[in-house]
């Protein structure tokens, strides 16, 4: 009888011990996975700030009024170029 009891034991103890590794593998390769989506997000965070900066430059009104002179051949309006449209006049 305690000859069947100890390999019932050992087998419970081969058992646990299997499920214990198990778990510990598992657990390392999802702190693996954590490392490596902190690091994306560290990324992204990097990333998302430079967009940013990007945006305040891009839209900022000299850059744009420099793009209108230079690439698109526009001039500030000016009074004399000013043309006033009455209604009913020809």
């Amino acid at each position: 009888m305690t000859g069947k009891l100890n390999i019932v034991l050992t087998v419970l103890l081969v058992g646990c011990a299997l499920s214990v590794v198990n778990a510990r593998y598992q657990a390392r390769h999802l702190f693996i996975d954590l490392e490596r989506l902190q690091q994306q997000q560290r990324q992204l965070d990097i990333d998302w700030s430079q967009l940013q900066l990007d945006q305040s430059t891009l839209g900022k009104n000299e850059r744009i009024e420099q793009i209108a002179v230079s690439k698109l051949n526009m001039a500030p309006l000016t009074p004399a170029r000013t043309q006033y449209l009455t209604e009913g006049a020809q």
